[in-house]
C-alpha cells in the first residue's frame, strides 16, 4: 500500500497500491481497526451501502497525535 487519501471536491477515497488505485466514491462511513498507533484494517461504506474492506498484511504505523502547546487558563 502506498497510501490512502480523501478528495472532498470529488467525494472519493483513493486507496493507492503499487500499480493500482482503488477509488471508493461517495463514502458515508469509515471505520478503522487499530491497536495503539498500528492500523490493521479499514472499512468504508459507500452511498449505496456497499462495504469495502481493506486488510493490511502488515499493520501500518500511524503518526503520533500532535501535542497541543496551548495552556488552559
Amino acid at each position: 500500500m502506498l497510501g490512502i487519501s480523501y478528495d472532498p471536491k470529488d467525494d472519493v477515497i483513493d486507496v493507492a497500491l503499487e500499480g493500482v488505485d482503488h477509488l471508493i466514491h461517495k463514502p458515508r462511513e469509515v471505520y478503522v481497526e487499530q491497536e495503539g498507533l498500528e492500523l490493521s484494517s479499514l472499512e468504508v461504506i459507500d452511498a449505496e451501502g456497499t462495504r469495502q474492506i481493506v486488510l493490511l498484511r502488515d499493520p501500518l504505523m500511524l503518526p503520533a497525535p500532535a501535542q497541543s502547546t496551548a495552556k488552559a487558563g
